[in-house]
């Protein structure tokens, strides 16, 4: 496997926390699944430990975010622009700022999901959370691609990790349009208020799949350099 002779000369050293940091933003996200599951029990007590947990790793993401920031390298010779990477960085961190998001209303309002609508919502949720492991996927073979000067099979092996990111965002957004329907269909038995709200939540557990896609268009435009 040829050698990128920066990678070589320089080091690697931003992507090992970069990845860090999207792994951190993955886990966050990943928790919306137990989340609504406990939710849909009416457990209060997990639905705030889980949310809990959520908001603790936001944080840490948070950090990881700032450390990558204050020691990115600012030298010629970094393998791909600083920018690229600094925004690459602020897309994954989205990641998990909207899933918290998501548990810091539900929690706060203690919301109730239909029974009925349980099943397509927790299927929803589910595939928002693959996109994002997608993403987490996808950004673990960026140190390959340094090392392969992004070029050879490595990178149509992560070309290929961004065309299933993208199927799994078009499958949130088909579920998506599914779930508002089924929703719109039970409107006149709920209270209003709360209608308004589950209509947001469902729009901010698609915001979780539409960031991790944007993740891989980032890295789309890395291998087009």
């Amino acid at each position: 496997m040829p050698i990128n002779p920066f990678v070589s000369l320089f080091g690697r050293s931003p992507i090992g926390p970069m990845q860090r940091h999207i792994a951190t933003a993955h886990e966050c996200a990943a928790n919306l699944v137990p989340f609504f599951e406990a939710v849909m029990a009416a457990d209060w007590a997990k639905v705030e430990q889980v949310q809990q947990e959520m908001a603790r790793l936001e944080h840490e993401a948070d950090k990881l975010k700032k450390s990558v920031r204050l020691h990115l390298p600012k030298s010629l010779f970094l393998p791909v622009p600083r920018s690229d990477l600094l925004e690459l960085l602020s897309v994954q961190d989205k990641v998990a700022n909207r899933a918290k998001d998501i548990a810091g209303l539900m929690l706060g309002r203690q919301m109730h999901i239909p029974h009925s609508l349980q099943p397509q919502m927790l299927a929803y949720v589910k595939r928002a959370v693959d996109a994002s492991a997608q993403a987490l996927k996808a950004m673990n073979e960026l140190d390959e691609l340094l090392e392969t000067g992004f070029g050879g099979r490595e990178a149509t092996l992560v070309e290929s990790m961004v065309e299933e990111l993208e199927a799994i965002e078009r499958d949130t957004d088909r579920m998506q349009i599914e779930v508002r329907r089924a929703l719109y269909a039970l409107e006149k038995e709920l209270p209003p208020v709360d209608v308004m709200f589950l209509y947001k939540i469902i729009d901010w557990v698609g915001d979780v799949a539409d960031r991790a896609e944007r993740v891989g268009n980032r890295l789309e435009q890395l291998l087009a350099r």
